[in-house]
């Protein structure tokens, strides 16, 4: 038999050796003697390094091993591996966020009907039973019951600024005689409000801007400014004085390499903070727990959600019957 077929390359003598006076493995080659020796390292920190070398460029010095990338490089590539993470997190979390948003519009669509006529039935009966026994307690819930089917608003509520103490307001009777309609009531700012607002507007005016950015920041701040003098806000007016006389926000010295993907890696840990709390509230919203009953075929629970609606209606309908009789 070959040394070929065996697996083991042959040497340059081997041609001339015993089987027996051969070596049993191959000799390493000089060059690679000064190699770490990465056979037993676990299967885990295997593939964080070839996820890391794969996802970010060599360090600075171009030297292949971990242990000669800077502090910096290493910290980018956790860097890297952490956005890779949240971006995978996102994907999940919006996914089923749409398809508990898609759950809810079919749940409504398909099974709403059959609520609305569950609820009707409880009214009817409710009322059939109060007019059986015309006991005050059946009364009041069968008024409950009802009220729950054909919510109705107060007067107050439903008119709003529309009725006042002689009826009618001289706007609701415009509308309804089709005549010009005066524009809606507003409160006039108090004079501490028009004080402070003449005062920031001659000071902020885009007009006195020497350059774009200088007239891009008034704008921004103008804008701030007549949104709190429309809603009369006397303290955050102060406020915005008080933030025009400091001037504009010094910029801050720029943060070493360090520094910024420290900051990347706690803006991506408040990031995930948020979709956890997110998913969390997803999970546990009345759809969404229905959604993870059956993950792989809402449209059968939706039909046997259906089923049991249809049940209750069937028996309502018989109890109804009975009561009426």
């Amino acid at each position: 038999m070959t040394h070929e077929a065996a697996g083991v390359p042959p040497t340059r003598n081997d041609d001339d050796r015993p089987d027996d006076a051969r070596p049993a493995e191959p000799q390493t080659a000089p060059e690679a003697t000064d190699a770490p020796d990465t056979s037993d390292a676990s299967a885990g920190e295997a593939g964080a390094a070839s996820a890391a070398s794969a996802s970010s460029p060599d360090s600075s010095d171009g030297g292949p091993q971990g242990g000669d990338e800077r502090p910096e490089a290493r910290l980018a590539k956790a860097v890297q591996v952490a956005e890779q993470a949240l971006i995978e997190f996102e994907i999940a979390v919006e996914t089923f966020r749409v398809e508990v948003e898609n759950f809810s519009r079919l749940h409504h669509q398909k099974l709403g009907p059959m609520y609305a006529r569950l609820d009707e039935l409880d009214a009817q009966i409710a009322e059939a039973r109060a007019a059986r026994t015309g006991d005050p307690e059946d009364l009041r819930k069968a008024k409950e019951a009802r009220d729950i089917v054909m919510p109705m608003p107060g007067v107050d509520e439903l008119f709003h600024d529309w009725m006042d103490s002689d009826g009618l307001s001289p706007e609701a009777s415009a509308m309804l005689t089709e005549q010009p309609v005066r524009p809606p009531k507003r409160v006039r700012p108090s004079e501490e409000a028009r004080r402070l607002y003449r005062e920031l507007a001659r000071k902020a005016h885009p007009d006195l801007a020497q350059d774009e950015p200088e007239r891009e920041r008034r704008d921004e701040f103008i804008t701030r400014v007549n949104a709190a003098y429309g809603r009369g806000d006397v303290e955050l007016l102060k406020e915005l004085a008080a933030e025009w006389a400091a001037g504009p926000a010094k910029p801050l010295p720029p943060l070493s390499e360090s520094e910024e993907l420290y900051a990347r890696l706690e803006w991506l840990s408040r990031r995930k903070e948020l979709l956890t709390v997110l998913a969390k509230e997803l999970e546990e919203s009345a759809i969404g727990s229905m959604l993870r009953m059956a993950p792989d075929d809402p449209d059968q629970l939706l039909e046997d959600i259906g089923d049991q609606l249809l049940g209750e209606v069937s028996r309502r309908e018989a109890e109804l019957a009975e009561l009426v009789q």
